[in-house]
């Protein structure tokens, strides 16, 4: 089993609710991952059972956080 965590320090409890609604196992069970909403901001703890599973959970979480990132200075001009 394979395991990584992410911390996400800025806008923490927005992306919680905003990956709150997400799937979040993937592929038969091969990956998943769960979110913590902690003092330092807000986990990922992304496990899989193989390295390409992990590699599809991470980019999933990637993706989002992209998107929002995105959003947000799009907002701000």
């Amino acid at each position: 089993m394979l395991k990584a965590t992410i911390t996400v320090k800025e806008d923490s409890e927005e992306l919680n609710k905003l990956f709150e609604f997400e799937d979040k196992e993937f592929q038969n069970e091969r990956a998943s991952y769960e979110t913590k909403l902690t003092e330092e901001g807000l986990k990922f703890i992304a496990e899989a059972k193989d390295a390409t599973a992990l590699r599809s959970v991470l980019n999933t979480i990637t993706k989002l956080l992209s998107v929002h990132e995105k959003t947000k200075n799009a907002l701000k001009k």
